[in-house]
């Protein structure tokens, strides 16, 4: 479980992730050593996953998003395992999510243009395997998108 020292640590580098261990360490009012032995304990145990770059879509050219929900074939043993694979390898595509109920499965997917997304729709897409029904949702506007939990 986290202590108060690891929460303070997460906050202040969620909010500013370009903070090394000592002025993460300033911040908390402890030793750089200590936060650094925080941060290697809670990489070690999977609360924090990785350290990357986020990157605005937009900026490089991507002005269409658009949410596929699928519905799979599920009189095929292995309709998931066999989509979830070839989703994977479709470069556009930027997550991938499961359900339960009617909707088996949701692909976000970026494009650049709305010829561009009818490219990928048409040449990959559709070519996915064991798909029985798509809907398409177009995002007009990202009204909020946090990854910073409320710790």
């Amino acid at each position: 479980m986290l202590d108060d020292l690891d929460r303070r640590i997460l906050r202040h580098w969620q909010a500013e992730p370009s903070l090394n261990p000592a002025e993460l360490a300033e911040r908390c009012a402890t030793s750089s050593g200590k936060v650094a032995r925080r941060i290697a304990r809670m990489q070690e145990t999977g609360v924090i996953e990785g350290i990357g770059a986020v990157i605005d879509w937009t900026a490089l050219g991507y002005s269409v998003e658009v949410s596929l929900r699928v519905t799979l074939d599920k009189t095929q043993p292995r309709a998931f395992d066999d989509f979830i694979a070839a989703a994977r390898a479709v470069p556009e595509v930027t997550e991938i999510q499961t359900f339960l109920g009617r909707v088996d499965v949701r692909l976000n997917i970026i494009a650049r243009d709305m010829a561009h997304y009818q490219d990928i729709y048409r040449k990959r897409v559709l070519t996915l395997p064991h798909i029985s029904d798509i809907e398409a949702l177009m995002q007009i506007a990202q009204i909020k998108a946090e990854v910073a939990l409320p710790i």
